[in-house]
């Protein structure tokens, strides 16, 4: 377990096996770090919603495979998931929350045979 002084409860710990398949709702965070791309993208597939992934990278080839590789409703780089919001995205406000890859359930035309793919840039500072 990892303590640092502004956490002096020490409650952070090490992420196991089972904390990969959950979905908190909360602010509760697992984080991986990982050797490889190849690694980063296969733990993705695994474990991943479908929905929002990220990646931390300074490395502009390895967040351009990320956006391509990583098949989500919207994918991070240098970013944190929690922008993943029809507010943020100017969809208007949400009456109902989905972790789901694609969203609509009724008709909507032409576009009910489409999805989007948001693709949001942060900074590696």
């Amino acid at each position: 377990m990892y303590k640092n002084p502004g956490n002096p409860a020490g409650k952070i710990k090490p992420a196991a096996e089972k904390d990969w398949g959950e979905e908190y709702l909360d602010l509760i965070l697992s984080v991986k770090i990982v050797d490889s791309m190849e690694e980063a993208i296969d733990h993705i597939h695994k474990y991943g919603s479908n929905h929002s992934e990220a990646i931390v990278t300074s490395d502009y080839a390895n967040s351009e495979r990320f956006l391509k590789e990583v098949d989500s409703s919207a994918v991070f780089v240098n970013s944190s998931t929690r922008f993943h919001d029809g507010g943020e995205f100017g969809l208007g406000a949400e009456i109902g929350i989905s972790t789901q890859k694609l969203h609509a359930r009724r008709n909507h035309g032409i576009l009910g045979l489409t999805c989007l793919k948001y693709v949001i840039y942060g900074s590696a500072r």
